[in-house]
């Protein structure tokens, strides 16, 4: 007897099949190109929240689903034994200019209160060479934001699961309930379904370095994160792409990139470039991911459109779709449905 069909092995699948093995569910994920193949294969692993303004359920879900992700990762690498390089080390951003300023300041209050203060946001200096010039001298810091190496946390999530007897594996019948995370190809298939633009296939390329600063904040400047992970390396990225031709190949973009962030932290100018990566990533027409019921295919559901923040939201995804397929209860947030991406 099988709960659960999980079809994808990527951050979605693999956090909500978790999800529901923790709560006894009996389960099997399926994904006939191995665990983070595509998009949750990559490098970068920025976990940082939108502004604390405008609050809406995205951000509130949002926010959740960060303050949970600590005890998440500790829980699945007690599991399986293998580190996910989880850390939440928080995040500095330069600010340009008196209105950025201005802005970080207002954001700073509404984040005391949005925030309940379990993390903040707040106006600084920096206190050593980690961190960007700065025009104003000052700079954004959180202690929201954390990093995680994706594919560390990939290989976690693997381990944890097969502690508890579920195995990924390249095919399967559909037994149970059927979820569907199978990211950009997903997208398509949605698309193509409802014969309208459901979301579409976003091509990113990062670069890991070779710079120590594991204890040290990621950055934000010039549109560009720049990520310490705890292996030593330094992720840099991403390029945000909508016309491509090929998917899965680096170039001039990912260059212009690695130059920016030499420019940007002097420190990264001499260490070596590691590795260059390409993928494609899924992001949601609405922007937020889609989660719940398949509308007119009874018994399957859907839970794709993490783009750049499905690391960020797998612990809130995770428990929410664990809701849903074990227990019938909807605690999905306003607009975050499938039906919400259809004109």
């Amino acid at each position: 007897m099988v709960d659960v069909t999980v079809r994808g092995a990527g951050i979605f699948g693999l956090s909500i099949a978790w999800a529901c093995a923790c709560r006894g569910a009996r389960v099997v994920v399926a994904d006939p190109f191995g665990p983070g193949a595509s998009a949750s294969g990559g490098i970068v692993g920025a976990l940082a929240p939108h502004v604390p303004e405008g609050w809406n359920a995205k951000k509130a879900f949002q926010f959740d689903s960060l303050l949970a992700a600590e005890g998440f990762w500790r829980e699945a690498e007690a599991a399986g034994g293998v580190p996910a390089g989880y850390a939440r080390c928080g995040r500095l951003q330069p600010i340009g200019d008196e209105a950025g300023l201005d802005r970080a300041r207002e954001r700073a209050v509404s984040a005391a209160t949005l925030w309940e203060g379990r993390a903040s946001w707040e106006v600084v200096q920096a206190e050593d060479t980690w961190a960007p010039e700065s025009p104003t001298g000052q700079y954004v810091r959180d202690t929201l934001s954390a990093r995680i190496h994706p594919r560390r946390a990939v290989a976690c999530l693997v381990a944890a699961l097969a502690s508890r007897s579920v195995d990924v594996m390249a095919e399967a019948p559909d037994r149970g309930a059927i979820l569907w995370a199978t990211g950009a190809a997903g997208l398509v298939e949605l698309s193509a379904t409802f014969d309208q633009p459901v979301g579409q296939p976003i091509k990113g390329q990062a670069a890991l370095l070779a710079y120590d600063a594991r204890d040290a904040p990621q950055l934000f400047a010039d549109g560009i994160h720049i990520v310490p992970h705890a292996d030593g390396t330094v992720a840099v990225g991403s390029t945000t792409e909508r016309l491509y031709d090929d998917p899965t190949t680096t170039d001039a973009g990912l260059d212009d990139v690695i130059a920016r962030a030499r420019a940007l932290v002097p420190e990264l100018r001499g260490a070596a470039v590691l590795e260059r990566w390409a993928g494609l990533r899924p992001r949601a027409r609405t922007r937020a991911p889609i989660l719940g019921p398949w509308p007119g295919r009874e018994g399957h559901f859907v839970a794709n459109g993490g783009f750049k923040i499905g690391f960020g939201m797998a612990p809130g995804v995770a428990e929410a779709m664990a809701d849903l397929l074990l227990e019938g209860r909807d605690t999905i947030p306003e607009g975050f449905r499938v039906s919400d991406c259809l004109r």
